[in-house]
């Protein structure tokens, strides 16, 4: 009887499903969050200016707390010495130019903007990637909010629906608005660098075809870039990218320079976009000392009143959030006291000009020497350790596209600084930019709080470059 038993077929159990990659990146879920949500646009404050309160700067505080109950839960040493020392130098020019300030309360909001722009959001990012597969997940996000910016950038121009710009909507500010022109021309200048780091040091182990996208995705977010009609994001985009093609290979960067060249010309002299305007805008950059437009004048006016604020009170400064209460005491008739803006979805207003547009002069007027001296110590730290690992990989022959990216940005940064400050809601991508270059120069050589836990023990590997 048991031979005449039908056998039960074998049901086949459905293979397990793949989702190793997901829980491995998962820990970097909040941070690709913060570079997502910097699509959903931000209402601008009451007074008309760029608000810097959004969904975004949301996410970077759970960004912050995500890596703060996990430090918790490893119970180890989170930061190296060198590390704490550099992300933690600007703490103590913002901690006295806020204790310092005629009022003290008023300095609490510039206080937590500064903290989560140039310590915390960093510090959370240094410890969260692992190698430089999770430094290539979020540089990449960066990359594709970039090229969607971009698309709407592009298509704002070709609509006119974009920013006023010389009495017609076309200047392309993506989803950041009128009252927020540097927002897009910010974000796609760093998907450009980005882009060009790998294309540029994309080695032997490197994912195929990544040098080709990479290239792709470069000769795209040119035209947005040039569309933004920023002179300050073009003279800081051509700094890092000139320093990105010196430290690749003179070979290299004839290539890239000539194949740059070629789809320049294609772009502006062939098909004509925006040929006339854009070659007016660059002309204007050598015109700036001899007859400035009213937004130079304003510039160069506030400029002058930050050093005399600073030259009141050249230790301390006049305090986090000072500027706007000092302006009008230092700043000549010159003035305009505001700008212009529409478009872009938005009418006309008045935008105040609070701040002096140079990030330099701004922790100068409201920090003072100490405030200048510990910022300007922690961004050179930051430079000269990425550049010291990028002569390291490139001896190692593995992750010279990381140190590529890292040095690009941090260029960007310091040239653009100098022409722009904190403010708006793009603002948090730039805590995104330093957190890796934090990781590429302060925490790639040593095992993070995930390397010696939960993660090292699962995937058998430490926290430096894969």
């Amino acid at each position: 009887m048991a031979a005449d038993a039908v056998e039960a077929p074998r049901v086949r159990p459905h293979p397990p499903v793949r989702s190793g990659a997901l829980r491995r990146a998962a820990p970097l879920l909040p941070a690709v969050a913060v570079v997502a949500l910097l699509a959903v646009p931000a209402p601008p404050a009451g007074d008309g200016s760029a608000g810097s309160g959004s969904v975004a700067d949301v996410a970077s505080a759970v960004l912050v707390l995500h890596c703060l109950l996990r430090v918790l839960r490893s119970r180890a040493r989170p930061l190296t010495r060198t590390a704490a020392l550099v992300l933690g130098l600007p703490v103590l020019g913002v901690t006295v130019a806020s204790l310092t300030a005629d009022d003290p309360a008023a300095t609490l909001p510039g206080l937590a903007r500064y903290l989560q722009i140039f310590v915390l959001v960093p510090a959370a990012l240094l410890l969260l990637l692992r190698d430089r597969r999770d430094f290539r997940l979020v540089a990449g996000s960066v990359v594709v909010l970039a090229l969607a910016q971009g698309a709407i950038g592009v298509t704002q121009f070709l609509t006119g629906t974009g920013a006023s710009y010389q009495g017609e909507d076309i200047r392309a500010v993506g989803t950041f608005g009128a009252t927020d022109v540097m927002g897009m021309a910010t974000v796609v200048a760093y998907g450009l660098i980005i882009s060009v780091g790998y294309a540029l040091g994309g080695g032997a182990g490197a994912p195929r075809g990544q040098r080709a996208l990479a290239l792709c995705c470069a000769g795209l977010l040119c035209v947005p870039l040039l569309l933004s009609f920023s002179r300050g994001a073009w003279i800081a985009t051509a700094a890092a990218l000139a320093l990105q093609l010196a430290l690749s290979g003179v070979r290299r960067a004839l290539v890239v320079a000539l194949t740059a060249g070629a789809l320049g010309v294609v772009l502006v002299g062939g098909l004509g976009i925006g040929s006339q305007m854009i070659t007016e805008r660059v002309d204007s950059i050598a015109r700036v000392a001899d007859a400035p437009d009213q937004s130079v004048t304003d510039r160069y006016t506030m400029w002058a009143a930050a050093t005399d604020m600073w030259r009141e009170r050249p230790v301390t400064g006049v305090g986090l959030k000072g500027f706007p209460a000092y302006r009008d005491h230092h700043a000549s008739l010159a003035l305009s006291a505001a700008s212009d803006t529409s478009g872009a979805g938005a009418g006309f207003q008045r935008q105040p000009l609070l701040s002096p547009h140079n990030m330099y002069l701004l922790v100068l007027s409201e920090q003072g020497l100490l405030g200048i001296v510990a910022f300007a110590a922690s961004w050179a730290g930051l430079l000269v350790c990425a550049v010291r690992g990028l002569r390291g990989a490139r001896r190692s022959g593995t992750g010279t596209e990381c140190g590529l990216v890292v040095t690009g940005l941090l260029v960007w940064q310091l040239v653009d600084f100098g022409y722009a400050d904190i403010g708006g809601p793009s603002t948090v991508l730039t805590a995104v930019m330093l957190g890796l270059a934090a990781w590429w120069a302060l925490g790639r050589r040593h095992a993070t709080v995930y390397g010696a836990t939960a993660y090292g023990a699962t995937a058998g590997r430490g926290a430096g470059p894969a």
